[in-house]
C-alpha cells in the first residue's frame, strides 16, 4: 500500500471532521510523516511514545473533533496493520496486538493534547475576564462596556459573586450549562442554586477565598441540572480586590468538561479493554491483579487447537469465536464472582478475590470448561471448544507478577500435555 496511500485513507477519513488548519496538501504530507511513524511502531522498530507525539500533532492541527480519535483508531487497528503484516501471516496476532497498544498510545495523547487546549484557553479567557474587571473599577465608565461584552459573548461561564456570597450576575453560556433560567439567578445565594448535592467541598473554598485566606482556586465538579442530567464543569474562581487590599467582589469561569469527559473515560476503556470481545485486556488485568484482595485463585485457559480454526475458515470466523468463547467466560466468571480478561490471541485468564482454597479453584476451573461444553453454531455447523486450564492458588498478594504468571501459565502446559485435549471441531 505504501505510506502515501495510507496517508491519503488517514486523509479521507477525516475529512469533514473538523475544519484543520492545513490545507489538503498539507495535511496528507503531514499524515504520510505521522503514518511513518506509527508504522514503524506498530512493526516494532519505534517507539510507542511517537504514537503519543503523533496525536499531539494532529490536535495542534485543530483536530479536535472526537470522531477524530476513533476515526484514527481505525486507520491504525485496520490500515496500518494490513501494511505492517496482512491478514493470515505468521505474525498477523502479534502485529495486531501491538497495533492496539499504538492505538491505546494515541487515544492517551489525545486525551492530554485536548485537555491542555482547552485548559489553555479557559486559562485566557480568566485572564481577559479579571483584567477587564479590574479595569473596571479603575474606570468604570470607560471599561463597563469592555467588560460587558466578553461577559455576554464568551462561550465559557463567566459569573460575579458578592462578598456574601450572593450571585450578582451570570452569563447566558454559564445559565445554559447549569440548566437554570438566566434571569433567575441573580441575587441568590451561590448555596442555593447549586445546592448541598452540588456544591460539596466547593463551598469550603468559597468560603476561604471570601474570608481572604485564599485569592483563587479551582476545581472539577459534577453539577446535576434540574431535568436530572449531569453537567461536568471546571470552574476556577478569582477575587477581585480594590487598591486598599479589600476584596470586592468573586468571579468565577466555568468550561462544560463533560464531552471531553466523557471522551477521556471512553478512551480509557478502549485503552484498557480488547477491542475484539470487550474483555478486560492484560493491563488492565495486571492492574487488578495487583491490587486483588487475597487470597488469589487465578485459572489460565488456551483453547485447543485453535489455529485450526483460523486456518480453515479463515480470521474473520476464528474472530466470532473466540467473541463467543470470551461473552460465555465472562457471564461464568462472573456468575462465580471471578474477573475474566483476554491475555493473548486464544489464551484467557480468570482472577477469583478471596478464593476460599485449591478445591474452589477446582471447581471453578471446571465451570468454565463446562462453560464451553456447549457447541458454538460457526458458518452453519456446530464447532466444539475445548480448552486446557491451569490454576494456581496464592494465599497473599503476589510481590512478583511475572513469576505468578510464568507459574499459572505452566500449569496450563502441563493439564495441555497431562491429557488429550479437544480442540475445536465441527460436529
Amino acid at each position: 500500500m505504501g505510506l502515501r496511500e495510507l496517508a491519503l485513507r488517514w486523509a479521507d477519513a477525516l475529512d469533514g471532521v473538523v475544519a484543520p488548519t492545513l490545507t489538503r496538501t498539507e495535511t496528507e504530507a503531514m499524515l504520510a510523516d505521522l503514518s511513518e511513524l506509527l508504522v514503524a511502531a506498530i512493526r516494532g522498530d519505534g517507539d510507542l511514545r511517537d504514537a503519543h507525539d503523533a496525536a499531539v500533532v494532529l490536535v495542534a492541527a485543530n483536530y479536535r473533533d472526537p470522531l477524530m480519535v476513533s476515526r484514527s483508531i481505525a486507520v491504525i487497528c485496520h490500515d496500518m496493520v494490513a501494511e505492517v503484516c496482512p491478514p493470515g501471516s505468521a505474525e498477523y496476532e502479534r502485529v495486531r496486538d501491538r497495533a492496539v497498544a499504538v492505538a491505546a498510545e494515541f487515544a492517551a495523547g489525545c486525551t492530554g493534547a485536548l485537555r491542555a487546549a482547552a485548559l489553555a484557553e479557559q486559562e485566557t479567557t480568566l485572564g481577559a475576564a479579571l483584567a477587564t474587571a479590574r479595569d473596571a473599577e479603575a474606570r468604570r465608565q470607560l471599561s463597563e462596556a469592555r467588560f460587558e461584552a466578553v461577559f455576554a459573548g464568551a462561550s465559557v461561564g463567566i459569573g460575579t459573586v458578592d462578598v456574601t456570597g450572593r450571585v450578582l450576575a451570570v452569563n447566558a453560556a454559564f445559565a445554559e450549562m447549569l440548566g437554570l433560567p438566566q434571569e433567575q439567578m441573580p441575587g441568590r445565594m451561590v448555596a442555593e442554586l447549586l445546592g448541598p448535592a452540588n456544591i460539596g467541598h466547593a463551598y469550603g473554598r468559597f468560603r476561604s477565598m471570601l474570608a481572604g485566606e485564599t485569592d483563587r482556586f479551582r476545581l472539577e465538579t459534577t453539577h446535576v441540572r434540574p431535568d436530572g442530567g449531569l453537567a461536568h464543569i471546571d470552574l476556577s474562581m478569582s477575587a477581585v480586590r480594590d487598591a486598599d487590599g479589600r476584596i470586592q467582589f468573586l468571579i468565577g469561569v466555568a468550561v462544560d468538561v463533560t464531552e471531553r469527559k466523557q471522551l477521556a473515560d471512553r478512551l480509557w476503556h478502549d485503552a484498557h479493554h480488547d477491542n475484539l470481545t470487550g474483555l478486560p485486556n492484560r493491563l488492565l488485568f495486571f492492574d487488578r491483579l495487583a491490587s486483588a484482595v487475597p487470597p488469589i485463585g487465578l485459572c489460565y485457559l488456551d483453547l485447543d487447537g485453535f489455529k485450526t480454526v483460523n486456518d480453515e475458515w479463515g480470521h474473520t470466523v476464528g474472530d466470532r469465536v473466540l467473541h463467543e468463547v470470551a461473552q460465555r467466560l465472562r457471564v461464568a466468571a462472573e456468575s462465580l464472582g471471578g474477573l475474566a480478561a483476554r491475555v493473548g490471541g486464544d489464551e484467557f485468564i480468570v482472577l477469583v478475590e478471596r478464593c476460599a482454597g485449591e478445591p474452589q479453584l477446582t471447581s471453578v476451573a471446571d465451570e468454565l470448561r463446562g462453560a464451553l461444553a456447549t457447541p458454538l453454531r460457526v458458518a452453519g455447523h456446530p464447532v466444539y471448544v475445548g480448552a486446557s486450564v491451569g490454576t494456581v492458588y496464592v494465599v497473599d498478594r503476589p510481590s512478583a507478577i511475572d513469576a505468578l504468571m510464568h507459574a499459572v501459565d505452566t500449569a496450563m502446559y502441563r493439564d495441555k500435555t497431562g491429557r488429550s485435549p479437544r480442540g475445536p471441531r465441527t460436529a
